[in-house]
């Protein structure tokens, strides 16, 4: 049997010395795969899972020297050039979305168990890409800290297939530069602002201030009640043509919003205003901004928590090289397979069906 992502890893060379390696590399890849998807969340979990899933392995593999060990694992992915295994995944992943529609979200995630506080080293922080129609991870890159997610995004949005997507990033990633590759991608932009985009944030904030110019501006509310608050959300949104005149470098600005957000507590009354505000390319449509800005935000819920509670993700103290930013891309390519498999499970329900169920198994595999 053929799984699709392992189709994709052909390229990915192996760091080992030719004639000295027993366990192949898409075998130890394989491995690792099914280890994340049946709960493991260590190496040596991952030997344990997959050495009593010997016989089913063998249906996709040779496996002639059984499981590698976790050390061999460890070792392996530790040493894998990890750009080479993230352009085949974003390769796989393309495959997956085939053209991508909707919100892509750029966002990063710190795995805060891969920090050294010993040697002084940071832990690991992950720029991605989530295509938020689709529930799949696109891509991602490595970045020291925070603050350079600025020089990972162009890179990241240069890996993906965009025609026709919105990508929408928060404000540390609102430069000019960025905005001018995701045109030229053809796509379009949603990017919050903040203080570090000069007068354009000072711009904005004024024209939603003066309450003639916000009178006359198409607005959209809504509101959700849940997890003890009800929030309602106002939407305006103007045509930017002066805006764009003012700053002609921000490419194909066409729209401002601002988002307003007030929050009740129910239990105690207490009430929280927040105002964010927005450039776009699109039409000033204060309807599809909101879905734009909503999309963005559920990246957290949709992403980052599954990961942090269904993979347990931010626990894992595998950090040594670059074993633990290998081990969040298969990670990724896992949670893309249990999110394409169709049963009506969360992800740890079907974790857990994975690693009881051969045909389950299977079938996240195939899809």
């Amino acid at each position: 049997m053929s799984i699709s992502f392992l189709d994709h890893l052909g390229d990915v060379e192996d760091p080992r010395i030719p004639g000295m390696v027993v366990y192949p590399l898409d075998e130890i890849l394989l491995t690792v795969l099914v280890g994340l998807l049946c709960r493991a969340e260590d190496f040596d979990e991952i030997e344990d899972i997959c050495g009593e899933l010997l016989d089913w392995l063998r249906q996709f593999l040779a496996f002639r020297d059984g499981v590698a060990p976790a050390q061999t694992l460890k070792r392996t992915l530790a040493r894998l050039e990890p750009r080479s295994l993230e352009a085949a995944f974003a390769a796989w992943a393309a495959s997956l979305a085939r053209r991508v529609r909707g919100v892509v979200a750029i966002d990063g995630k710190t795995l805060r168990g891969s920090k050294q506080a010993s040697c002084g080293k940071d832990a690991l922080h992950l720029v991605q890409a989530y295509a938020h129609e689709a529930g799949l991870v696109l891509a991602q890159r490595a970045v020291d800290t925070k603050s350079n997610e600025i020089t990972a995004i162009p890179e990241l949005l240069d890996m993906l297939a965009l025609e026709g997507a919105i990508v929408t990033i928060d404000a540390m990633g609102t430069q000019k530069e960025i905005a001018a590759k995701v045109v030229a991608r053809k796509a379009d932009y949603v990017l919050a602002l903040k203080g570090n985009q000069g007068t354009l944030q000072d711009d904005v904030a004024l024209f939603f201030a003066d309450p003639v110019l916000s009178a006359e501006c198409p607005c959209h509310a809504e509101t959700d009640a849940g997890h003890g608050r009800i929030e309602e959300r106002t939407v305006r949104a103007a045509d930017a043509a002066w805006l764009a005149k003012r700053h002609p470098q921000w490419k194909a600005l066409k729209s401002i919003a601002a988002v307003t957000v007030r929050r009740t507590i129910k239990k105690t009354g207490a009430i929280t205003t927040e105002t964010r505000l927005f450039i776009a390319s699109l039409p000033p449509d204060p309807v599809r901004l909101a879905e734009a800005v909503r999309a963005h935000w559920s990246i957290e819920n949709n992403l980052h928590w599954i990961l942090d509670v269904g993979f347990r993700e931010d626990q894992c103290r595998t950090r040594k090289d670059h074993a633990a930013r290998n081990l969040a891309m298969i990670r990724r390519a896992a949670l893309n397979m249990l999110r394409r498999q169709p049963a009506n499970l969360s992800i740890k329900r079907k974790r857990l069906k994975a690693l009881i169920s051969h045909d389950f198994r299977a079938a996240v595999l195939a899809r």
